[in-house]
């Protein structure tokens, strides 16, 4: 079998690769990033592409159809991530998440590759009141992340491959350990501030919902859907992935960080105004198609990897710093430093 994986050099990606090499010791993996993280390793181990067999550097925008030759599946995680780079860089973010997305998605299937992951969000739910949101349920997205997911989505739907197999996967939050950590995600950010200052600042009055999912538990959906043919879900298929017992309120995080880590005080921002990124999402059809590839790990699980990995960080003299985790930063540096235009490419 033969994988190309783009964005694999980011928070995901490292361990995607690391789990496909373990599930398929002989495939044929393939890399291909822009390298803008490179350099945001928080783990003292080996550099995470090595198990790779090629590694190619290049912009989404840019992507060369020649590296679809022979190529089976293609695991497409490449987006600009977040809500504040959306903010900051709202038209790369379209570029990016989406016409670069949809280009290499018909070049894939005019190349004859027979599955392709997208990874969308849950994050297109935006603002859900009366209970957990389904598939089919109306879509409020509330950010240019948000949006570019849906676009994708609907482009990839109406995309002409029948002979392609395409599931787009509703990851919930991400969180958990990686190679490459970011703190700019909730659960995390909390599990580094209890360690590093020992508190928890919650900047909303604590009652918004999110849904998490381990690293290890995206990889696990991706497997799923790189084996999944179009009898089960369909010829495309956009699905919620993640664990109905995987709902936390925001508040509820905090004290179960707080619980792994004694000592820690929590202060929630109760005159905050309301955030309206709050959702909970409803994951049993995904659990009734994917029923050996549901999420395994919990979230006290979740919060032990991210103690013991920042914890060996530090005593390696690896401490980890905000401005080494948070991408808009690391963007942002790479732009102040004049290594990357306004329009997020390299200049050197």
């Amino acid at each position: 079998m033969r994988i190309l994986v783009t964005g694999n050099m980011g928070y995901v990606g490292p361990v995607v690769v690391a789990h496909l090499r373990d599930r398929w010791p002989d495939a044929e993996l393939i890399g291909y990033d822009s390298g803008f993280f490179a350099q945001c390793l928080t783990s003292p181990g080996a550099f995470p592409e090595r198990i790779l067999n090629e590694q190619v550097f290049g912009d989404v925008r840019d992507f060369p159809a020649s590296l679809l030759e022979g190529v089976d599946a293609v695991v497409h995680l490449a987006a600009l991530s977040n809500d504040p780079i959306g903010v900051r860089f709202e038209t790369q973010t379209d570029s990016i998440n989406y016409a670069a997305s949809l280009a290499i998605a018909a070049a894939a299937a005019q190349a004859g590759v027979k599955s392709f992951i997208f990874a969308s969000s849950c994050s297109i739910y935006g603002f859900a009141e009366g209970g957990p949101r389904k598939e089919e349920d109306p879509l409020n997205p509330l950010t240019a992340y948000a949006r570019s997911k849906i676009a994708t989505e609907q482009a990839l739907s109406k995309l002409n491959a029948p002979d392609m197999v395409v599931t787009c996967l509703r990851f919930a939050t991400a969180c958990g350990y990686s190679p490459r950590l970011r703190l700019d995600l909730v659960l995390n950010d909390f599990v580094a501030t209890a360690l590093s200052t020992g508190e928890i600042k919650v900047l909303s009055d604590g009652t918004p919902w999110r849904p998490l999912i381990d690293v290890h538990d995206m990889a696990r959906a991706i497997e799923w859907a790189l084996t999944r043919d179009a009898a089960n879900g369909g010829q495309f298929l956009a699905i919620n992935a993640g664990r109905d017992d995987h709902n936390h309120r925001v508040s509820d995080l905090a004290n179960a960080v707080a619980e792994k880590i004694p000592g820690t005080r929590i202060s929630i921002n109760e005159n905050a105004p309301p955030d309206r990124r709050s959702y909970q999402v409803d994951f049993r059809r995904f659990s009734e198609i994917a029923p050996d590839h549901q999420p395994v790990m919990s979230l006290s699980q979740s919060i032990d990897r991210l103690i013991d990995g920042l914890t060996e960080a530090k005593n390696a003299s690896r401490e980890v710093i905000p401005a080494d985790t948070k991408r808009l930063a690391i963007l942002e540096n790479h732009m102040n430093a004049g290594r990357i235009s306004a329009d997020v490419r390299w200049l050197n």
